[in-house]
């Protein structure tokens, strides 16, 4: 689609800084046997808590910053740094040697992390936009509108 690296990097973390998960989406990486090495322990205890009812109620979700949930800043790239990333793609930012560099950056800088983002989304809002009845403005962004 042409985005570089970089780009990617500041999209995933400015839509998970805000973003959250539904449990059954890495239940699996808690509920096994053993729980993901790559988790933080601590985090691990706090989301099988939260998560305990997740296969009868699967509203029950998380926001991917423990940090500060529902603010956009670089918290979310700090908390990687400390392992406290939720979803696997979010700790593979920080074990590809493609993108830790730049999840660094991103969380020592939160005015470089904003202004890359900004760039990036404007590039990303204008990618392949449908209009008239070719596309829609969805309700919810998980599934489709209903058609009348």
């Amino acid at each position: 689609m042409g985005f570089t690296v970089q780009e990617m990097v500041a999209l995933t973390a400015g839509g998970h800084t805000i973003g959250f998960a539904h449990c059954s989406e890495f239940s699996t990486r808690l509920f096994g046997k053993k729980p993901d090495p790559a988790l933080n322990p601590k985090l691990v205890e706090a989301l099988k808590r939260h998560c305990a009812n997740y296969s009868t109620d699967p509203t029950i979700a998380v926001f991917l910053d423990v940090i500060s949930p529902g603010r956009f800043d670089n918290n979310f790239l700090k908390n990687l740094q400390k392992g406290l990333g939720i979803l696997a793609s979010d700790i593979a930012l920080m074990k590809d040697p493609r993108t830790v560099a730049i999840v660094n950056q991103y969380a020592m800088d939160n005015n470089l992390f904003f202004r890359d983002f900004s760039r990036a989304m404007a590039k990303l809002s204008v990618l392949g936009v449908k209009t008239g009845h070719k596309g829609e403005v969805r309700k919810r962004c998980d599934m489709f509108n209903n058609v009348d």
